[in-house]
């Protein structure tokens, strides 16, 4: 009996391969760099070694033609001086043109897709009947797969028998079939459209996340003191929801200025429409000059790259981490 009590009331002991003398702060970060080392061993496997190779191919005059015989070139492919020309990849009018055109893409996508992404999670956070039923039906163009959207919406812009432009003609708004994907002056906002209706559900969900954490406590307060709806939007709501929105803008920038498969499918090789990813595939692909390819492919990178890093930086300086 007293062996039994002596058991129970003798200390468990917990086996750790941590130093005993470690602060439990200390042995949280262990574990928690413990966790994340095979993952991050992951990524480097995954995309930091293809990342590495992009960037070395960059420097080099190599062909898709054949990978294992090129020469280094150095900056040869972004710039360089012959004959009194500047030539390469910084000097291409091309390039830049997909530089404006993905900046341009981005800028009017996300600032759509904020705007209805916010009347819509407002719309959705109100007490109505059949409210999950509507929830459903609103995430549905961003359940459908990105080339499965393109493609249907590449045939309902068709000039000769889509049915946006019947619909249109029917209702007197246009006089003939506008050529949505082929003309210079309409192909971007298509693409744009396009890239709206598939993108605000997901704007809508986040923004929605935000609405469902706010306190009920100062809607309580207003309503009591009888502020003004829409004061108290300004003044209460959209305050609170700033962080949630800086969020979603950051992860839509970020996604729409790597934006590809929605313009190939609707545009392909298209100048008037054609971005950054899709200039680099042209060069990668098309031409099979990997080098040229690649170091648009890295320059993508450092401009997504540094967009996070300022990102990060005034996140940090808005919470207060910097001291």
């Amino acid at each position: 009996m007293e062996q039994t009590l002596a058991k129970q009331q003798a200390p468990k002991r917990t086996l750790t391969l941590l130093p005993k003398n470690l602060s439990a702060q200390q042995q949280r970060v262990l574990y928690a760099w413990a966790f994340l080392i095979p993952t991050i061993i992951l990524l480097l496997m995954v995309a930091g070694w293809p990342l590495l190779r992009t960037i070395w191919f960059s420097f080099t005059d190599a062909s898709l033609a054949n990978l294992d015989e090129f020469e280094w070139i150095g900056f040869g492919n972004y710039l360089y001086y012959e004959e009194g020309e500047y030539f390469g990849l910084l000097t291409d009018g091309e390039w830049w043109q997909s530089v404006w055109n993905t900046v341009f893409f981005t800028v009017m996508s996300v600032s759509i897709e904020l705007v209805l992404g916010l009347l819509i999670a407002l719309a959705l956070n109100q007490q109505f009947p059949g409210r999950i039923i509507f929830r459903t039906v609103v995430l549905i163009p961003w359940v459908i797969p990105t080339i499965v959207s393109a493609k249907i919406w590449g045939w309902m812009l068709h000039d000769q028998f889509g049915v946006i432009n019947h619909l249109l003609v029917s209702a007197g708004l246009i006089e003939k079939p506008l050529a949505w994907t082929a003309d210079s002056d309409l192909s971007l906002w298509a693409v744009i459209i396009v890239d709206v209706w598939k993108t605000t559900p997901f704007m809508t969900l986040l923004i929605f996340a935000g609405l469902q954490m706010l306190p009920t406590d100062c809607y309580r307060a207003a309503k009591i003191d009888g502020i003004p709806p829409l004061k108290l939007f300004f003044r209460v709501t959209l305050p609170l929801l700033a962080p949630t929105i800086m969020v979603a803008v950051i992860f839509r920038a970020l996604d729409a200025l790597r934006v590809f498969d929605v313009i190939y499918v609707l545009t392909a090789n298209n100048a008037d429409t054609m971005s950054m990813s899709v200039f680099a595939r042209q060069q990668l692909v098309a031409f099979q000059d990997v080098g040229y390819g690649s170091a648009a492919s890295t320059c993508l990178f450092f401009i997504i790259a540094l967009i996070t890093l300022v990102y990060l930086y005034l996140g940090r300086k808005q919470v207060g981490m910097d001291k």
